[in-house]
């Protein structure tokens, strides 16, 4: 075992004997002709695969999420893997449903999401990098978008777009952030109208959102129609639909809206497919990815991201609310190390044992499951043990959990997989098969922008109350005004912190949530309240992930992690 813990992700991934991907669709009863092919380990699921089985009974649906983290994040994917490859080991059939990495974190700090150890999913290293396509087919959609408005300036500019209220920006899938704010049509006359203008990582661009929460094709052009892109230079807003551009861009994410089947290490199915920034946008895998693998098995297991403050309210009140979807269970990551993060020690000093920390710090633990038992979900900690915890500080997060009414199970699939995930799979089925789902959404989508944005506050971060500045103030009366004041809300916050300062950790109180912006997602289907400083263009650390990258003569890649 100490071998084991020793090889990098990249290693045990290069050294594990991969299942054709037609054997993995096999055990979902997936035919050989509902299968597009990319290689011999990765497919995307035809559509025609959706219509076979729309009669078929949906399987249960658990959520994974977490407790607020760490900066260097606790194992939430390695934990919702590690899980769906322990329930194969109790026999039960399972699979997992996953976002796609976006590369500018890989290159960066943060790492892929392929998972970790030995519980991760294949083939990591093209998951990690280009995979199938679909993140360029979503920064292709974008761009295209961005070069249509800006030549209709230039042609002539029948619709009246003011350049100085242009809200659609360019994309990109790197962390670059020379890129933020740019000017652009410098030149001569036939190079375009100047304009300040700036990109974000594609990941966080709407078509991304509007890509995980589409129906369909036709639901997917109708919502690319929606986009809001401009304002003319009266105030009336222009959308991607008056451009004409809602075909064209359709057209480039054909391919990209059928979901992804690969594998575990242990050859368990997985599917993964898109990936939405889960600050501004719902941080949920495809909506027809969750739906999917709710036909084809017993137990579907998917994430959301960052904590459960803004992961798992996002999937309940956004992707479920579309969706028509009911969770039965939520499984909530928790670590030692993220406790006593929160309990006052510093990331560097994590790895020391501070009981009177932990128990400070348990109280973020406590509020998150106090959280998800406001949708009517039973909950289960999973504590992902990390070598530095000790017996004593495990010992007293298990009794504290058991103290709160929630099952807990140690969970250890880094370095064990599936194996060292038994007794929290034993653990959610046994809660599944006793404690009934009564899930309910959190806020009634015809209240004002402003009761559904308190209500989010108040009951799952604690704030007092919530404080607007005068440019939120405008854009609320403004998309009230245009009609769109009944859609959700997708709040935008560090994820370090249950408010909108990273600095309060544990379950702060007394605090108000500041909304200092507020944004329009007409073609996604919800509205942003930007709180703190909320960045969608990130850059590369001092010594970037990338230094390290190589491949060799042979194409072998190294260095990934």
């Amino acid at each position: 075992m100490e071998v084991k813990i020793m090889l990098s992700d990249i290693e045990i991934a290069l050294g594990t004997k991969m299942l054709p991907i037609t054997t993995v669709s096999q055990q979902l009863g997936i035919k050989d002709e509902e299968l597009e092919l990319y290689g011999r380990y990765k497919a995307k699921l035809d559509f025609s695969l959706f219509e076979r089985l729309k009669e078929r009974k949906n399987g249960r649906l658990v959520l994974v999420t977490a407790i607020n983290p760490t900066p260097a994040g606790e194992g939430k994917t390695t934990t919702t893997v590690g899980l769906g490859q322990a329930m194969a080991k109790i026999g039960q059939k399972a699979i997992i449903a996953l976002r796609e990495p976006s590369l500018g974190p890989v290159f960066g700090i943060k790492g892929g999401a392929a998972g970790g150890g030995y519980s991760q999913v294949l083939p990591m290293e093209d998951i990690n990098l280009h995979f199938t396509g679909d993140m360029h087919a979503v920064t292709s959609a974008n761009n295209l978008l961005a070069a249509l408005l800006d030549n209709h300036i230039q042609q002539g500019n029948l619709l009246q777009i003011d350049p100085r209220q242009v809200t659609w920006k360019r994309c990109l899938d790197m962390n670059d952030r020379a890129l933020r704010q740019i000017i652009i049509g410098l030149g001569t006359k036939m190079d375009g109208v100047p304009r300040q203008d700036g990109f974000q990582i594609s990941v966080a661009s709407e078509i991304m959102a509007i890509l995980c929460l589409a129906d369909g094709y036709d639901d997917l052009k109708s919502r690319l129609e929606r986009i809001l892109v401009a304002y003319t230079y009266d105030g009336r807003p222009v959308t991607a639909g008056q451009l004409k551009a809602q075909g064209a861009m359709a057209a480039l994410l054909k391919d990209a809206l059928k979901p992804n089947l690969i594998q575990t290490i242990e050859g368990t199915p997985a599917i993964m497919h898109g990936g939405p920034f889960a600050n501004i946008a719902h941080g949920c895998n495809s909506l027809s990815a969750t739906k999917l693998a709710l036909k084809l098995s017993d137990i579907v297991i998917t994430e959301a991201g960052f904590g459960a403050d803004l992961g798992a309210e996002k999937f309940f009140d956004i992707k479920c609310r579309y969706g028509g979807l009911t969770p039965d269970a939520v499984v909530l990551v928790a670590t030692v190390r993220a406790l006593k993060y929160n309990g006052g020690v510093p990331k560097a000093n994590l790895s020391e044992e501070n009981p009177k920390a932990l128990a400070k710090g348990v109280a973020n633990l406590e509020k998150h499951i106090a959280n998800i038992h406001l949708f009517g979900l039973p909950c289960v900690v999973a504590i992902n043990r990390f070598p530095t915890d000790t017996d004593e500080e495990l010992d007293f997060l298990m009794k504290r959990c058991e103290e709160l009414g929630a099952k807990a199970a140690i969970s250890e699939v880094f370095t064990k997989g599936g194996d060292g995930g038994v007794d929290l799979a034993k653990a959610l089925v046994a809660v599944m098969n006793s404690k009934p789902s009564a899930f309910r959404l959190l806020y009634d989508i015809d209240t004002t922008i402003k009761e559904k944005i308190a209500c989010i506050s108040s009951k799952i971060y604690g704030a007092d109350s919530v404080v607007y500045t005068a440019a939120a103030e405008k854009s609320i009366a403004s998309i009230e005004a245009m009609g769109y004041g009944s859609l959700p809300i997708c709040i935008a916050k560090t994820q370090y912190s249950l408010s909108d300062n990273p600095a309060l950790l544990g379950c702060p109180s007394g605090f108000d949530i500041t909304v200092r912006e507020v944004r329009l997602s007409a073609g996604a289907g919800f509205i942003v309240a930007v709180t703190g400083d909320i960045m969608t263009m990130p850059g590369l650390p001092k010594a970037p992930a990338a230094e390290k990258i190589d491949n060799d003569s042979a194409g072998v890649i190294s260095g990934l992690f």
